[in-house]
Protein backbone atom coordinates (compact mmCIF):
# COMPACT_ATOMS: atom_id res chain seq x y z
CA UNK A 1 0.00 0.00 0.00
CA UNK A 2 1.22 3.63 -0.90
CA UNK A 3 0.84 6.57 0.99
CA UNK A 4 0.89 9.76 0.53
CA UNK A 5 3.88 11.85 0.90
CA UNK A 6 4.75 14.83 3.36
CA UNK A 7 5.82 16.61 0.04
CA UNK A 8 2.35 15.84 -1.61
CA UNK A 9 0.67 16.76 2.02
CA UNK A 10 1.89 20.01 1.93
CA UNK A 11 0.81 20.60 -1.85
CA UNK A 12 -2.35 19.94 -0.44
CA UNK A 13 -2.61 22.32 1.96
CA UNK A 14 -0.84 25.07 0.82
CA UNK A 15 -3.72 24.48 -2.35
CA UNK A 16 -6.66 24.49 0.38
CA UNK A 17 -5.55 27.62 2.31
CA UNK A 18 -5.31 29.90 -0.90
CA UNK A 19 -8.54 28.17 -1.58
CA UNK A 20 -9.85 29.12 1.48
CA UNK A 21 -8.82 32.66 1.70
CA UNK A 22 -10.08 33.33 -1.46
CA UNK A 23 -13.75 33.25 0.18
CA UNK A 24 -12.69 34.96 3.36
CA UNK A 25 -12.22 31.76 5.52
CA UNK A 26 -9.51 30.72 8.39
CA UNK A 27 -9.46 27.00 7.59
CA UNK A 28 -7.68 24.35 9.58
CA UNK A 29 -6.29 21.12 7.41
CA UNK A 30 -5.06 17.68 8.03
CA UNK A 31 -3.73 14.87 5.65
CA UNK A 32 -2.95 11.72 6.99
CA UNK A 33 -1.35 8.63 5.20
CA UNK A 34 -3.85 5.53 4.00
CA UNK A 35 -3.64 3.92 7.87
CA UNK A 36 -5.19 7.40 9.18
CA UNK A 37 -1.88 8.33 10.61
CA UNK A 38 -0.88 12.50 10.63
CA UNK A 39 1.11 13.51 7.45
CA UNK A 40 0.96 17.24 8.21
CA UNK A 41 -1.82 19.40 10.17
CA UNK A 42 -2.15 23.64 9.38
CA UNK A 43 -4.22 25.30 11.81
CA UNK A 44 -3.64 29.17 10.22
CA UNK A 45 -4.02 32.96 12.09
CA UNK A 46 -7.97 33.14 12.62
CA UNK A 47 -8.96 29.84 12.67
CA UNK A 48 -11.00 28.35 15.72
CA UNK A 49 -9.44 26.56 18.49
CA UNK A 50 -10.69 22.94 17.89
CA UNK A 51 -10.63 22.66 13.96
CA UNK A 52 -7.30 21.08 13.76
CA UNK A 53 -8.75 18.20 15.36
CA UNK A 54 -11.55 17.87 13.39
CA UNK A 55 -9.81 18.18 10.73
CA UNK A 56 -7.56 15.54 11.84
CA UNK A 57 -10.83 13.52 12.61
CA UNK A 58 -11.96 14.08 9.30
CA UNK A 59 -9.21 12.41 7.43
CA UNK A 60 -8.72 9.80 9.70
CA UNK A 61 -12.62 9.15 8.76
CA UNK A 62 -11.63 9.05 4.97
CA UNK A 63 -8.82 7.16 4.85
CA UNK A 64 -9.44 4.37 7.46
CA UNK A 65 -13.34 3.92 6.30
CA UNK A 66 -12.17 3.99 2.70
CA UNK A 67 -14.78 6.46 1.57
CA UNK A 68 -15.50 10.51 2.03
CA UNK A 69 -17.22 11.23 4.58
CA UNK A 70 -20.25 12.52 2.38
CA UNK A 71 -20.60 8.97 1.28
CA UNK A 72 -20.88 7.17 4.85
CA UNK A 73 -23.39 9.89 5.94
CA UNK A 74 -26.44 7.85 5.13
CA UNK A 75 -25.04 4.71 6.20
CA UNK A 76 -24.34 6.60 9.77
CA UNK A 77 -28.48 7.63 9.67
CA UNK A 78 -29.57 4.22 8.88
CA UNK A 79 -27.02 2.54 11.77
CA UNK A 80 -26.18 4.96 14.54
CA UNK A 81 -25.20 2.74 17.36
CA UNK A 82 -23.00 0.89 14.92
CA UNK A 83 -21.25 4.31 13.98
CA UNK A 84 -20.80 5.52 17.47
CA UNK A 85 -19.27 1.90 18.60
CA UNK A 86 -16.86 2.47 16.01
CA UNK A 87 -14.90 5.16 17.58
CA UNK A 88 -15.22 2.74 20.86
CA UNK A 89 -13.00 -0.17 19.21
CA UNK A 90 -9.25 -0.58 20.69
CA UNK A 91 -7.71 0.03 17.54
CA UNK A 92 -9.68 3.47 16.64
CA UNK A 93 -7.33 6.61 16.91
CA UNK A 94 -9.62 8.98 16.87
CA UNK A 95 -13.37 9.29 16.33
CA UNK A 96 -15.61 8.66 13.02
CA UNK A 97 -17.17 11.69 11.49
CA UNK A 98 -19.73 10.83 8.89
CA UNK A 99 -19.50 14.23 7.16
CA UNK A 100 -18.23 17.37 4.55
CA UNK A 101 -14.70 18.38 4.38
CA UNK A 102 -13.62 14.48 5.23
CA UNK A 103 -12.41 13.35 1.51
CA UNK A 104 -10.31 10.12 0.71
CA UNK A 105 -7.39 11.38 -1.24
CA UNK A 106 -7.28 8.57 -4.16
CA UNK A 107 -4.56 8.07 -7.07
CA UNK A 108 -4.23 5.78 -10.06
CA UNK A 109 -6.90 3.98 -8.42
CA UNK A 110 -5.63 3.29 -4.97
CA UNK A 111 -6.37 5.10 -1.43
CA UNK A 112 -3.56 6.84 -0.19
CA UNK A 113 -4.79 8.68 2.20
CA UNK A 114 -7.15 11.14 3.98
CA UNK A 115 -7.97 15.26 3.63
CA UNK A 116 -10.36 17.04 6.41
CA UNK A 117 -11.33 20.12 6.28
CA UNK A 118 -12.98 22.51 9.28
CA UNK A 119 -13.59 25.75 10.00
CA UNK A 120 -16.00 26.94 7.01
CA UNK A 121 -19.73 25.76 6.65
CA UNK A 122 -20.27 22.16 5.99
CA UNK A 123 -20.77 23.05 2.12
CA UNK A 124 -17.86 24.86 1.90
CA UNK A 125 -15.32 22.54 3.93
CA UNK A 126 -16.64 19.99 1.02
CA UNK A 127 -16.35 22.47 -1.88
CA UNK A 128 -12.58 23.27 -1.04
CA UNK A 129 -11.46 19.92 -0.19
CA UNK A 130 -12.94 18.71 -3.62
CA UNK A 131 -12.09 21.66 -5.59
CA UNK A 132 -8.24 21.55 -4.49
CA UNK A 133 -7.81 17.60 -4.80
CA UNK A 134 -9.18 17.12 -8.29
CA UNK A 135 -7.02 20.74 -9.40
CA UNK A 136 -3.89 18.24 -8.39
CA UNK A 137 -5.19 15.43 -10.04
CA UNK A 138 -6.55 13.38 -7.06
CA UNK A 139 -9.77 10.97 -8.07
CA UNK A 140 -12.85 11.88 -6.58
CA UNK A 141 -15.16 8.99 -7.79
CA UNK A 142 -15.82 6.03 -5.46
CA UNK A 143 -17.90 2.79 -6.38
CA UNK A 144 -20.83 2.80 -3.45
CA UNK A 145 -20.88 -0.08 -1.30
CA UNK A 146 -24.00 -2.14 -1.27
CA UNK A 147 -23.77 -2.23 -5.10
CA UNK A 148 -25.64 -5.20 -7.42
CA UNK A 149 -23.94 -8.35 -7.77
CA UNK A 150 -25.13 -12.23 -6.88
CA UNK A 151 -26.31 -12.13 -3.48
CA UNK A 152 -24.73 -14.60 -1.21
CA UNK A 153 -26.57 -18.04 -0.57
CA UNK A 154 -28.59 -18.03 2.62
CA UNK A 155 -26.72 -19.49 5.54
CA UNK A 156 -28.73 -22.33 5.52
CA UNK A 157 -27.92 -23.71 1.81
CA UNK A 158 -24.22 -23.17 2.43
CA UNK A 159 -24.75 -25.47 5.36
CA UNK A 160 -26.09 -28.17 3.31
CA UNK A 161 -23.25 -28.11 1.20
Amino acid sequence: MNNISLDAAEEIIEAARKRAQAIGKAVSVAVVDAGGFVVAIRRPDGARPLTPDIARAKAYTAAVMQRPGRMLKKWQESQPVFFSQLSQLPGAAMPIMATDGSVTIKKDGEIIGGLGIAGGTADEDQVIADEVLASLGYELEFAAWGVEGTPAPPASDTAKG
